[in-house]
């Protein structure tokens, strides 16, 4: 048997082609002939044709330092030249410095870790860690979330995509998310809301559940996917403070939020919460080769010395992923992207305030540093959302023509049901960040069109 040389590779009809009949990606209808993109820098990408598109959504909200970074790119050639893999029971220079960073980065209590291939792994792990290491077997989970598409993680998951697949991990457990916008309780004070301030909404699942069953508590502390959800001041603390009150371990996924994303290193440094154990990925080093985390506190890094880690990777802490992700970091400390995340920030949320004075169809604005969202609504006053949650077709469609617009005018962005993220590098210029807001500003007279 020969590989045949014939096919027209790279061209973009075949690209395309090849797409649609031969590859299947993911979370999708298959068939579809994509926009073939054929280079990128910084903030920007360009198709075949040559059109410019401005990425408000750092791609899977992990190009955390734009596209093409010569540090990181560099350092991936430097390092395939040296050595591009050695398994993860022996020693490599650019692993131990990249976990020397990350304990150095992440909160205080936080000491060791383990490297996986992405956010879903390092999930997964984390759980299985927390069961081994508390000898217990519930998960407690919130229901606006995401943590991955393995079996296990997809189970975590409040999404509806684990309404897709068999997504029944045995032992998680549901509660609600402080959705202050929407709070489920109903209540407008959120110091009044049980559900709101955390720690009595987990205290009262526990009791129904008994306490002493439960393992760990695992949340993204800003909601990512399901709605760039930030949390009001003292939630965090009090979820922490209730983990600790019955041994429960406190999981922090910070696969999205994590790596300046907010601003700071860690969304849970806002807060000043230390988490027992720590997951991340997608910013540790913008996405260039996979790459993900699960850091553990002290006190479970001293028990694992005793006890095996239940978790292991082929590409654990693969050579390359790991240099990319050394790179990464001295480049957002050296060039001050968590500086640039918050005062960018600022500016993007306030012009967005703004906006809801001209587009009533722009019901709330959040975030914190390069990590926001706006909600859609067809009133502001009653806070119907623009679609309805988990819509599908006809009821969906004021969303889908929204990012098709902003497209065609060369802004990429996305959307979860009534809520549009607003995630560019966290290194994109000023200029670039308001010419992103002027489109969205034009595309939103979509969404007028809908109010009532």
């Amino acid at each position: 048997m020969s590989l045949s040389n014939s096919s027209p590779v790279h061209h973009p009809d075949w690209v395309a082609e090849v797409h649609a009949t031969q590859y299947l990606q993911s979370w999708s209808k298959q068939g579809g002939r994509p926009r073939v993109i054929t280079g990128a820098e910084g903030s920007w990408f360009w198709d075949s044709n040559g059109k410019r598109y401005l990425d408000f959504q750092s791609q899977l909200v992990n190009a955390n330092m734009g596209h093409q970074h010569p540090r990181i790119v560099e350092a991936i050639k430097e390092q395939a030249d040296r050595l591009c893999y050695i398994g993860p029971a022996m020693g490599c220079d650019v692993r131990s410095e990249l976990a020397a960073l990350v304990a150095e980065i992440t909160p205080t209590n936080l000491t060791s870790t383990f490297f996986t291939t992405g956010g879903a792994a390092a999930n997964e792990t984390a759980v299985r860690l927390a069961r081994h290491y508390t000898g217990r077997s519930k998960i407690v989970a919130r229901y606006r979330s995401y943590h991955g598409a393995t079996g296990g993680t997809l189970s975590l998951t409040g999404d509806p995509r684990h309404h897709l697949t068999r997504a029944d991990m045995p032992g998680v457990v549901r509660m609600l998310d402080p959705y202050c916008y929407r709070c489920p309780a109903g209540h407008e004070d959120v110091k009044t809301c049980p559900i709101c301030r955390g720690g009595p909404h987990l205290e009262e699942i526990l009791m129904y559940e008994d306490p002493n069953t439960v393992a760990a508590v695992i949340l993204e502390p800003v909601v990512g996917t399901n709605g760039i959800i930030v949390p009001p001041d003292g939630y965090l603390e009090s979820i922490k403070a209730t983990c600790e009150k019955y041994g429960i371990l406190l999981i922090a996924d910070e696969v999205m939020a994590g790596y300046g994303r907010t601003g700071k290193w860690f969304a849970v440094d806002h807060w000043d919460v230390q988490p027992d154990i720590l997951t991340s990925a997608k910013g540790i080093n913008s996405g260039y080769v996979p790459l993900g985390t699960m850091s553990v506190s002290a006190e479970i890094a001293n028990w694992l010395k005793d006890n095996a880690l239940p978790g292991g990777l082929t590409y654990a802490g693969h050579p390359l992923a790991c240099a990319s992700g050394v790179a990464a970091i001295r480049a957002m400390d050296d060039e001050g992207a968590l500086e640039n995340a918050t005062r960018l920030g600022e500016i993007m949320r306030e012009e967005l305030r703004a906006m809801m004075q001209r587009h009533p169809s722009l019901g709330d604005v959040r975030g914190l540093g390069m990590f926001n969202g706006i909600e859609l609504v067809r009133n502001q006053e009653t806070r119907e959302p623009l679609v309805p949650f988990g819509a599908k077709g006809d009821a969906a469609a004021p969303m889908p023509a929204i990012m098709k617009a902003a497209m065609e005018k060369g802004l990429y962005l996305s959307f979860y049901n009534n809520i549009v993220r607003l995630t560019p590098p966290l290194n994109i210029s000023e200029h670039d960040m308001r010419h992103g807001l002027s489109i969205l500003d034009e595309v939103l007279d979509i969404a007028d069109s809908e109010t009532r």
